[in-house]
């Protein structure tokens, strides 16, 4: 098996080294990563400017650009064999609930799925900004492409992967959830620069809203890894009669 692994939190994170190093062990893994934080990407694409990629290590590569940018090089032209799947993370912090609309990590598998492969993404959920058990959400990841290996889901299908930041011994399984919904953010955050400027930066996410049984939040704090299956299609299907006749009336 042929892995793409990429990420959005740089190619320097810790938590990409360690995705790669593990699916190593089970595939032929290849970088292709953004060459610093590009978190809160989204789906963005860059189209006003070239694109520059430096190989850093043999199958390792930087991408001056987003996490989409990456899987779409990668997956249209760049690499001289198209791989079989293609893993995103480890990511930094968690990607739960509405996180996956801003998230570059889940961007980056969406990526894969627009291209046609079946995708993955991953990310490591803590209580505060220092992580440690990366190597705990790269044997979860393990473990699903071995799944995948032998058994392949619909082919519209994201893989959805938060892990807690806990030792692999110490999760209660894995759970196949839905993503739950967060409260409102909090207030951003107001300061000065050094000129006596305003400047800005976006508050906290709210914490978890809709946050019950069967959601990813509620797994996660009962100390389980979570596989939430995402699709692209965003249409609200239920609506659309009602909107037909709204627009009709």
């Amino acid at each position: 098996m042929k892995i793409l692994v990429s990420n959005d939190d740089g190619y320097l994170a810790t938590g990409i080294i360690v995705l790669a190093d593990a699916l190593a062990q089970v595939a032929d893994v290849v970088v292709v990563a953004p060459d610093r934080n590009r978190s809160a990407a989204s789906n963005s694409l860059t189209l006003e400017s070239p694109l520059r990629v430096s190989e850093v290590a043999e199958n390792r590569y930087k991408v001056d650009g987003t996490p989409s940018d990456c899987v779409h090089l990668a997956l249209t032209g760049f690499l001289d064999h198209e791989p079989d799947l293609v893993v995103s993370g480890i990511n930094h912090g968690a990607n739960l609930g509405d996180d996956v609309i801003y998230s570059g990590t889940v961007a980056a598998a969406m990526e894969g799925r627009f291209l046609g492969l079946p995708t993955i993404a991953v990310s490591l959920v803590g209580s505060g900004s220092h992580l440690t058990h990366f190597a705990t959400a790269a044997r979860v990841a393990t473990e699903l492409v071995q799944k995948l290996e032998r058994s392949s889901l619909a082919p519209d299908v994201v893989l959805n992967v938060n892990v807690p930041d806990i030792p692999y011994d110490d999760l209660i399984g894995v759970h196949a959830t839905r993503l739950g919904f967060r409260h409102k953010a909090e207030q951003l955050l107001e300061d000065k620069d050094p000129h006596g400027r305003p400047i800005y930066w976006v508050g906290p996410p709210g914490k978890g809203q809709d946050a019950g049984e069967g959601t990813d939040f509620f797994a996660i704090e009962q100390g389980a890894a979570t596989v939430t299956p995402l699709k692209v299609d965003l249409t609200r299907h239920d609506a659309v009669p009602d909107l037909a006749a709204w627009l009709a009336s």
